[in-house]
């Protein structure tokens, strides 16, 4: 039973650690949890400034039973433990039984289709959250595309979320994941799904430049907006500004086509697995903001308006880590705005989000031009 009223559950990770010193700057008590306790006190150890953050370590197993003993008593959890579709549903359904709010950062859109309808109800029955892809790549551009949408008669939406530096490890695991997986976009309030080779050459705002970007699985944008009476269509792109790096996806995306959709699931989760260690098997170094930027740009249009968001910012981990510290500490203290199945800026709003990120330094004012 937990002492403590947040779990990081996965802390040994990158973004893990970065949610463990966001919380110590928020004054958070957590448990760092996960399945090797020794590498976890390694791993915790040299978080900046943990001496004075108010922390257990907790090793657990990973089963319902287990993460429900461990998760009681605490009122939020913050799962790091991915690829989701693979891992998520012990740590969901273990929050559940304990009464505990739930966040990830998960990029699968398979993985936010399949929390929403199987436990979305659950949750709000008991009044807690379930807020799975509070990060980066979704939550900054879902700020953008809500500012945009505080122009009345706009009903499209197309995002864009680009970023310089280079996935983690878990991260890297979760993008092949999902290229077996189908995806889609929001097209009148109906999902469509994308052509696996989809890509698109793509105006980097503020840049003399163009970029590659990809689907990037669906992303978490059309989930989101689904249920939205303001929105009736969504597209999502997004990728790394290195264009290698997303040459490199391209073509294993026609390997997996080709071969390793026609595995068994076993076998198919196993190649792809071996094939995201063999690109990214190491630590990125810690993000440096005059290197690690990001780009979060929305073109929100309808009949008669257009409305453009660009939000520029810098180290797209530490982003993440700050939103989910920031809704582990907002949980603590108030309800969310909605319970069940909700985005992180339905559950918390869009400008106290980027209130956030300003204050410490992660995103600049949002570019807004109409017409």
């Amino acid at each position: 039973m937990s002492k403590k009223p947040v779990v990081i559950y996965g802390v040994t990770g990158y973004t893990g650690r970065l949610v463990a010193e966001y919380l110590r700057e928020y004054r958070v008590p957590f448990i760092a949890a996960g399945r090797d306790g020794k590498r976890i006190k390694e791993v915790i150890e040299k978080v900046p400034g943990i001496e004075n953050a108010d922390y257990e370590i907790a090793e657990v197993e990973h089963s319902v039973e287990a993460l429900t003993k461990l998760f009681k008593g605490a009122k939020v959890v913050c799962n790091m433990v991915g690829p989701f579709m693979k891992y998520g549903p012990e740590a969901v359904e273990a929050s559940l039984a304990a009464g505990c709010h739930y966040t990830d950062t998960n990029g699968e859109q398979n993985w936010m289709m399949h929390a929403e309808k199987t436990w979305g109800a659950k949750f709000a029955a008991k009044g807690l959250l379930l807020s799975p892809g509070i990060a980066q790549m979704y939550t900054t551009g879902e700020i953008a595309a809500n500012i945009c949408l505080e122009t009345p008669g706009l009903d499209t939406l197309d995002i864009l979320v680009l970023w310089r530096g280079f996935p983690t490890y878990a991260s890297t695991q979760t993008i092949f994941s999902i290229l077996t997986a189908d995806f889609f976009y929001l097209d009148q309030n109906q999902y469509v799904q994308w052509s696996p080779f989809a890509k698109a050459e793509v105006m980097v705002p503020g840049q003399h430049a163009v970029a590659m970007a990809l689907p990037w699985g669906g992303t978490a944008h059309p989930v989101w907006f689904k249920n939205d009476p303001r929105v009736a269509t969504c597209r999502a792109m997004g990728g790394v500004f290195e264009r290698t790096v997303m040459e490199g996806v391209v073509q294993i995306t026609q390997v997996v086509e080709d071969k390793i959709k026609k595995l068994p699931k076993a076998e198919a989760e196993k190649a792809l697995s071996d094939m995201a260690a063999s690109l990214q098997a190491g630590m990125p170094p810690r993000e440096n903001p005059r290197i690690n930027t990001s780009v979060d740009s929305v073109h929100a249009s309808g009949p008669l308006g257009r409305v453009h968001c660009v939000i520029h910012g810098n180290c797209n981990y530490k982003q993440t880590g700050l939103l989910q510290a920031y809704a582990a500490y907002y949980l603590l203290q108030s309800p969310p705005l909605r319970t069940g199945f909700a985005s992180g800026c339905q559950a918390f709003g869009h400008r106290q989000l980027l209130g956030v990120l300003q204050s410490f330094g992660l995103v600049s004012a949002p570019v807004v031009t109409h017409g």
